[in-house]
């Protein structure tokens, strides 16, 4: 592990972060970089498994959830994906705490394991065909556990980026980690277009809906491969030697009462980030065929396009957050859904090709501002005693209520009113809740981390 003092690497292994003064710590660019790659690599598996899930999720009811109503379908499916969210709060409690006390890469390290099973267990689950009640059962209890070891997968993944990068790349490297998560986005929704395309509707109902979900075991081995090898935050570890008993011990109540006005911007924060996110990433696939009628293959190569497109601008966008600061950054965001969400989704219900593309463009733009900024603005709203536990707490409170549960309840909407307008409404109410987040938080660009020292690259201290 690394310490807070000075030490002589080994000729093998590259040396930790390390303070070379009281004032400053001096970042180790080769573990910087291994930081970034085990955490987006971790990030970009559960998001696979989102992406898959939700760009066959009418598949997917068909196989879980007879029924005569293609809407009923696939609102069954979207309540199943919505269950996993109800628990990230518990599991959010359970390992957050425990990465304040044990250290991040332990946690992270068996988060890992937890994703990679759930995933995996679903592809083996038998049909409502084969087994009857019992399919939707276990299909369930395996998002429950994907939900669970969830709620301390991306706080944890975040501090840990953060507490690594210097200062002044912190926007940046911490992109990197919305990075891994678009290219699990692709990479599932990748293969379910391509499986779409090529497999007979027979085949994809009796066993490809299966492959996606089966690989996530290859890829856990991998991503766990690499959590193992890294080391504990240099933040950590100084927190670590002031804890006189060794361990730092936080009680829970301190988490969330002596942090009650950061949990709240975290909240709305994440808020707005998670409904756009959701809705672009996770909902439209399912509103271009279910409610538009729109060609299920050309409705997921749009999306696989835009989420590329993303991918293209995000470093960019998190190198800017550096210059110019976080909060400029996701107030334009706030200020872009709530102007453009209405004529975005008009036309992308134009129904043409290049309308469709447009609208779905734009948002992702848009989008772009959450995702380049928000890794490294939420862990900056808390010191490092109660980063992990008090961001898994706020983090997972607000996916749960809002992000997670936005295709169910815009399913939900538009079946009740027919009005097909909802999800723009519905992101327009998010960018409110978020700009007024944005109005009260404090700039953390290019600043030390609360309760942290500096922290700089090599030759620049």
């Amino acid at each position: 592990m690394p310490t807070a003092t000075p030490a002589t690497p080994a000729v093998h292994t590259p040396a930790p972060a390390r303070p070379v003064s009281p004032e400053a710590t001096v970042t180790d660019p080769a573990l910087v970089r291994r930081a970034v790659k085990a955490a987006a690599l971790g990030n970009a598996m559960e998001w696979f498994d989102f992406g898959v899930y939700s760009y066959i999720a009418v598949t997917l009811g068909k196989v879980f959830f007879p029924s005569g109503s293609p809407t009923a379908q696939l609102l069954a499916t979207f309540g199943a994906f919505a269950a996993a969210f109800l628990v990230r709060p518990l599991g959010g409690v359970v390992f957050g705490p425990l990465g304040d006390r044990i250290g991040r890469q332990r946690v992270l390290a068996l988060t890992m394991i937890m994703m990679a099973a759930g995933t995996f267990a679903i592809g083996l689950i038998p049909s409502y065909a084969a087994i009857g009640v019992g399919a939707p059962v276990l299909l369930l209890a395996a998002r429950l556990v994907q939900g669970f070891s969830t709620g301390g997968e991306y706080a944890g993944a975040t501090t840990f980026i953060a507490e690594y990068a210097p200062d002044k790349k912190r926007g940046f490297l911490g992109s990197w980690l919305e990075f891994g998560t678009l290219a699990g986005y692709i990479g599932g929704a990748g293969l379910v277009t391509l499986m779409t395309a090529l497999l007979s509707t027979d085949d994809l109902l009796s066993w490809g809906w299966r492959v996606p979900f089966l690989i996530a075991g290859p890829m856990g081995i991998v991503g766990l491969y690499l959590r193992m090898r890294l080391e504990e935050t240099p933040a950590f570890a100084a927190e670590l030697e002031r804890s006189e008993a060794g361990r730092p011990k936080v009680p829970l109540r301190e988490m969330i009462t002596g942090q009650w006005r950061a949990l709240l911007l975290c909240v709305g924060l994440v808020l707005v980030f998670n409904v756009t996110d959701y809705m672009l990433l996770s909902y439209m696939p399912s509103y271009l065929t279910s409610e538009l009628g729109y060609d299920e293959t050309h409705g997921l190569l749009v999306v696989l396009g835009v989420m590329a497109l993303m991918m293209a601008v995000q470093p960019f966008a998190g190198a800017l957050t550096d210059r110019i600061g976080r909060r400029p950054v996701i107030a334009a965001g706030c200020a872009g859904f709530l102007a453009l969400s209405v004529p975005a989704l008009l036309l992308i219900r134009q129904g043409s090709l290049l309308a469709v593309a447009l609208g779905m463009g734009a948002l992702g733009l848009l989008l772009v501002c959450f995702t380049a900024a928000m890794p490294a603005a939420l862990p900056a709203l808390f010191p490092t005693r109660v980063r992990y536990g008090s961001l898994s707490i706020g983090f997972n409170v607000s996916v749960s209520l809002f992000g997670g549960t936005t295709p169910l309840v815009v399913t939900a909407l538009i079946g009740a009113t027919g009005n097909m307008m909802t999800p723009a409404y519905y992101m327009m109410a998010a960018a409110v809740i978020g700009g007024a987040a944005v109005w009260f938080m404090t700039e953390s660009a290019g600043r030390p981390l609360p309760g942290s020292a500096p922290a700089v690259e090599p030759g620049k201290h």
